[in-house]
């Protein structure tokens, strides 16, 4: 878990977690998305940044966001990557991108301020102008195939629609998300947009994802790429709002280290936190906070990661059992051993479950403080969030909240609240009877036509979808 690269003057290349993919730059990672060995890409080393943290303390969003990216994205030219990030968080967001708003006790990192009102646009607004930029230089298409439990597939939708040379495919689970979300997807109508309605959970979409995205044969015929956070890009762009939050936290009270807690179903989120601190920040504790899917909070309190069946909740982006960032972590948990990742991965398959150390504590990492927050749990957070401090929680950012109060506060903590809650009408009606959550981009949806293909849970099915689509 090294951190060995300290200046922007050397490359960066990216390997697979299992050890069977060439190393390639970031261009190519981006490409690729999930790694053809079915692994996932990582940098090969993690920057040494600790001795910038006071001259970044006072840049904007994008300066600093050029600050981090450049020192990962070595193969794009610097004036090309400025341009492309000072493009990305300009009009698609507020002036803040990310503002640290104090709310009680905690500090509320807002990341909700882009086009779909999800902490999603901040990476996939990045990752389409990405996209773009690669195509234009290199020529040829890109087919993405992508799997959202909500939030992913409007922002990724968002980021890529009507782009040239770009076609995506969003997969999502049948009845399984808000009806704002499906709408919100399912109502753009550019032609290079299709909706998939599959008849099965997110886990199955994600499956069929990877199961494609497998087949070395066919992605290569036909240009497959990625926009979930397999995508080394998604997690990138997301270790920015750290760093930004971190600072203005610190300049707001005072403290060397700062506690953070991450409301997490694909463990890509935290994961970002994760990557930020072995850059340097002082991040004290990443506070994991799960829903009633709590594979990940048990893991980290009891070294066991073990399927469950999936429970559809309040917080519909966090109702997942298979975290497909875990194992970037694992990864380096396993020693940055590939075989052994290898081997790992392979007894999960075949189980359901695998096992990690724990240290003399019984902690599997000292950094992460993990806990579960139920349906109960979500709507008293925010309920007392509203009649306290007249402040609105979505029911993801609330199971944060509700779990870092569980740890105990004792200091300010930064809290993501990942949505806005106008994409959760019906959770805060529930939580506080009255229907305020509105917001009108999500008041215009209601009256849009809508197009949506409805397919079994089967990857050959949406294999075939694909090639008639694409020709």
């Amino acid at each position: 878990m090294g951190r060995e690269q300290e200046d922007k003057g050397e490359s960066m290349n990216y390997v697979s977690t299992r050890g069977r993919v060439e190393p390639v730059g970031f261009q190519r990672a981006v490409m690729m998305g999930l790694a053809d060995d079915g692994g996932l890409l990582i940098p090969e080393s993690i920057p040494d940044v600790s001795g910038r943290l006071d001259e970044w303390q006072a840049l904007s969003y994008s300066e600093l966001a050029f600050e981090v990216l450049r020192l990962f994205a070595t193969d794009i030219p610097e004036q090309d990557l400025k341009a492309l990030i000072d493009h990305t968080y300009a009009d698609a967001f507020g002036p803040e991108v990310a503002p640290a708003v104090p709310v009680g006790g905690i500090y509320v990192l807002e990341l909700w301020h882009g086009p779909t009102l999800s902490f999603k646009d901040i990476a996939l607004q990045l990752l389409g102008n990405l996209f773009e930029y690669i195509l234009a230089r290199q020529g040829g298409r890109l087919n993405i195939l992508g799997a959202t439990s909500g939030d992913t597939g409007s922002a990724a939708i968002y980021g890529v629609r009507g782009r040239k040379g770009i076609e995506i495919f969003m997969m999502h689970p049948e009845g399984r998300v808000s009806d704002i979300q499906q709408r919100q997807m399912t109502s753009v109508l550019d032609a290079n947009v299709h909706n998939i309605a599959v008849k099965g959970s997110f886990d199955d979409c994600q499956h069929i994802m990877k199961t494609l995205a497998g087949d070395l044969d066919f992605k290569r015929a036909y240009s497959l790429g990625a926009v979930n956070s397999v995508n080394w890009a998604r997690v990138l762009a997301q270790i920015v709002y750290y760093f930004k939050a971190v600072f203005d936290v610190q300049s707001a009270t005072g403290l060397a280290e700062i506690r953070v807690a991450v409301p997490t179903g694909n463990f890509g989120d935290v994961l970002a936190g994760w990557y930020a601190r072995q850059m340097g920040l002082p991040i004290r504790h990443l506070i994991l906070a799960a829903n009633e899917n709590d594979i990940l909070s048990r893991f980290f309190n009891t070294g066991v990661y073990s399927l469950g069946e999936v429970h559809q909740t309040l917080s519909p982006a966090m109702d997942i059992q298979v975290a497909s960032n875990f194992e970037r972590y694992l990864y380096y948990k396993l020693g940055s051993d590939a075989g052994l990742l290898r081997e790992t991965m392979e007894q999960f398959a075949a189980t359901g479950s695998l096992q990690v150390p724990q240290d003399a504590d019984g902690k599997v990492d000292p950094v992460f403080q993990a806990g579960t927050g139920n349906t109960s749990d979500c709507l008293a957070a925010i309920r007392k969030y509203h009649q306290q401090y007249d402040y609105l929680l979505d029911p993801h950012s609330a199971v944060g909240v509700a779990v870092s109060e569980a740890q105990g506060l004792g200091e300010p903590v930064i809290c993501l609240a990942t949505a806005h809650p106008a994409k959760f009408p019906d959770a805060i009606k529930q939580a506080i009877g009255q229907d305020v959550a509105r917001h009108p981009d999500i008041d215009k949806l209601m009256d849009l036509p809508t197009r949506c293909e409805q397919i079994d849970n089967d990857a050959k099915a949406v294999r075939e979808y694909i090639i008639k689509t694409v020709g």
